[in-house]
């Protein structure tokens, strides 16, 4: 298994290139499912995470090519007969139960196992099974499958989310584009993510309005076509990087990278006092001088601050100057960081949901677990501010979300690599 060693207490200078989207790519790569028609997607991530829904595509009987050292997906169903989502490739991803929407849409019948992913607290279905439902499916829970057919197909209907779920938005946006008549999807999550699915719809012949707001219209077509569409910017990469100078010290470029994507965030580091300027290609991030501020943050469904920089900013705040207060409103069960960034030499204290941060001098580098995706990176980024080595175990979460991190930190002077027990 391998495992990251940070030698810590450098600057960092350079320029990071920021990848295609992790999450936008999940939510694109089942709507192949809908159309008999290719389906490319360009600036796509090599991730693990890719090649598990690859490998789940596959299994329904899509086809699926990566091209250009896996940064373009060409994708086609017009073969795909299978409609079981099996438990041996689903419980290894949670986005792999957005293969549920499409596969009613179009055939009208689905097995799909309940999903992985990261303990980082439930995410229960019942959001996507009652839209669901309220277009005319049913859906029966048996062993651990969600079974699930419609009698005629399926049908528009009026569905207010009892929570904005990005998941449930995405898997209600793709049943609705073959649904007969029109769905009005309210209290909708309004992510990037979700733009971006509606307008690779959008391309593939779907009638959508409203994406990026909290009330999406969907009018029903009866087939869809092919389309190529690139993959947005990772958002999620961009914050993580942003926080790299920000806590190692340096400037960094970032290729890609843009603010319309972390308002929230962005406003938290200004106030931290970090400086973010928009350039010809990106953003440029540095320290405005001396230490950094400790700020309050409150994690919130988009456009708040997000949940999945959430561990990354706790990182930034171990070495603030004064106290601050992290609220995880999203997923509970989501600190599972604090523990190994003490064993580094925070001071953190864990109630609940809530964290409070007293920021110390120095970070020292130990051998520490990643426990989550998010966690994973959070522990490098502390590890290139602290004194010594620190070695991260566990960092197969990493590889789901982060293309080569040690390349693009290493290409910024970080002194990081990645080593393998067998080495």
């Amino acid at each position: 298994m391998d495992r990251i060693v940070v030698q810590g207490g450098g600057p960092l200078s350079g320029k990071i290139s920021i990848s295609g989207a992790k999450n936008a790519c999940l939510t694109l790569m089942p709507a192949t499912l809908l159309s008999e028609e290719p389906l490319t997607l360009t600036n796509a991530p090599r991730l693990s995470d890719i090649r598990t829904m690859t490998t789940l595509l596959q299994s329904l009987g899509a086809e699926v090519s990566c091209m250009q050292d896996g940064k373009v997906l060409a994708m086609s169903s017009h073969c795909a007969d299978n409609h079981v989502a099996d438990y041996d490739i689903v419980r290894k991803m949670r986005a792999s139960n957005l293969v549920l929407g499409p596969l009613l849409a179009r055939h009208g019948h689905a097995v799909v196992s309940l999903p992985g992913g990261c303990a980082i607290g439930a995410r229960p279905m019942d959001i996507h099974i009652t839209a669901l439902e309220a277009m005319g499916a049913e859906i029966e829970l048996k062993e651990g499958y969600l079974h699930a057919k419609t009698n005629g197909g399926l049908k528009g209907g009026d569905i207010a989310l009892r929570f904005a779920s990005v998941g449930a938005t995405e898997n209600v946006m793709m049943a609705a584009t073959l649904a007969k008549g029109t769905t009005v999807l309210r209290n909708a999550a309004r992510e990037p993510e979700i733009v971006d699915l509606a307008l690779c719809l959008r391309a593939m012949g779907a009638q959508i309005e409203g994406e990026g707001t909290d009330t999406i219209t969907i009018e029903g077509v009866t087939s869809l076509h092919g389309a190529t569409h690139p993959v947005v910017a990772d958002r999620i990469e961009t914050g993580t990087y942003m926080l790299a100078p920000a806590i190692a010290g340096g400037t960094v470029e970032l290729e890609g990278g843009r603010i319309g994507l972390l308002g929230a965030f962005c406003e938290k580091l200004d106030a931290a006092g970090i400086s973010v300027e928009e350039t010809a290609t990106g953003l440029r991030v540095s320290r405005k001088n001396g230490r950094v501020n400790a700020v309050d943050v409150v994690t919130e469904v988009f456009p708040g601050f997000p949940t999945d920089l959430q561990a990354q900013m706790m990182a930034l705040m171990c070495t603030a100057e004064g106290v601050s207060v992290l609220e995880e409103k999203i997923f509970e069960n989501r600190f599972m960081h604090a523990p190994e960034l003490i064993r580094m030499g925070a001071q953190i204290d864990v109630q609940g949901g809530t964290a409070t941060v007293t920021g110390v001098d120095r970070l020292k580098g130990a051998p520490v677990m990643a426990t989550d995706l998010r966690a994973s990176v959070s522990l490098i980024l502390a590890a290139l501010a602290a004194e010594g080595e620190t070695v991260v175990n566990r960092v197969y979460h990493l590889d789901r979300g982060y293309e080569r991190v040690e390349d693009k930190l290493g290409a910024c002077g970080a002194r990081i690599e990645r080593v393998n027990e067998n080495d």
